[in-house]
């Protein structure tokens, strides 16, 4: 089996490296073609303007100047020899993706670029329970149940148009309580702020941060498993349409594009 690694946090990051080490216990075929600097948050970005430059940092692996899904269709299309990847795994991102966060997670584009190419994808992060650099993530979680979960998914297969997002709870490995299949979950807060700061001219600037609260999430969602020490698997795809309200607004709104009626707006 070939495997194709990728990460969002970029080449020297220490979770590519539990990647790697999880990856090796399921194939010898393993190349890396990762971003040469963190790009968290990237989402599903191209770079489209720039030009796309690759390092070759050893025979397989690669560092690119650009994002996850450069990464992954440059490697596919450019870097690998041969036939192309059997499996993507990308991360493993240091730090949780559930909820809200896969819609701007690089970890999860690396797969979904994957997955959009023909290629059975998965992305892996590791939870924190508080997002600070000075907080150590719990790898080891990840690499001692990473290949043996990949391996089970493998054996029960998904559809062609989904990945698998893997997010490992912030504890021990003695500490996993289980592994449970789970919906996308939705915070009932907004985690996301940014701090004002005032530079040495004078001028303002702002720097993005993490509230540290918890959600109080319901069962059966990414995010109840982790808090509740288990390893959440969810199944997901691209297609955003919400069904229910393309239902409902079938019949109030088609045919003749709408005009403004007399007396309406300002």
């Amino acid at each position: 089996m070939r495997i194709l690694l990728t990460n969002d946090d970029g080449i020297n990051a220490d979770g590519l490296v539990s990647l790697r080490r999880i990856a090796e216990q399921l194939s010898d075929d393993v190349w890396v073609c990762a971003p040469e600097l963190e790009q968290s948050g990237a989402s599903r970005a191209l770079t489209l303007s720039n030009p796309v430059r690759v390092r070759m940092l050893e025979p397989r692996v690669f560092a690119v100047s650009g994002t996850p899904t450069d990464c992954v269709m440059l490697a596919v299309q450019e870097m690998v020899d041969g036939k192309g990847p059997d499996l993507v795994l990308s991360g493993v991102n240091r730090g949780q993706n559930m909820a809200e966060d896969v819609t701007l997670s690089g970890t999860v584009a690396g797969a979904l670029q994957g997955m959009a190419m023909g290629i059975p994808s998965i992305a892996l992060s590791q939870a924190l329970m508080r997002f600070d650099e000075r907080v150590e993530a719990n790898f080891e979680t990840a690499e001692t149940y990473g290949a043996g979960l990949v391996a089970r998914l493998l054996e029960i297969g998904w559809p062609a148009n989904v990945i698998m997002n893997v997010n490992f709870p912030p504890v021990t490995p003695d500490k996993v309580v289980g592994v449970e299949m789970t919906a996308q979950g939705s915070r009932d807060q907004h985690h996301l702020h940014f701090s004002r700061r005032t530079d040495l001219r004078g001028r303002d600037y702002f720097w993005m941060g993490f509230q540290g609260q918890l959600s109080e999430p319901p069962e059966g969602v990414d995010l109840k498993a982790v808090y509740s020490g288990k390893i959440s698997v969810t199944p997901l795809h691209i297609d955003l349409t919400h069904r229910e309200s393309l239902s409902r607004m079938k019949g109030l709104l088609g045919g003749a594009p709408p005009k403004l009626r007399s007396g309406e707006g300002a």
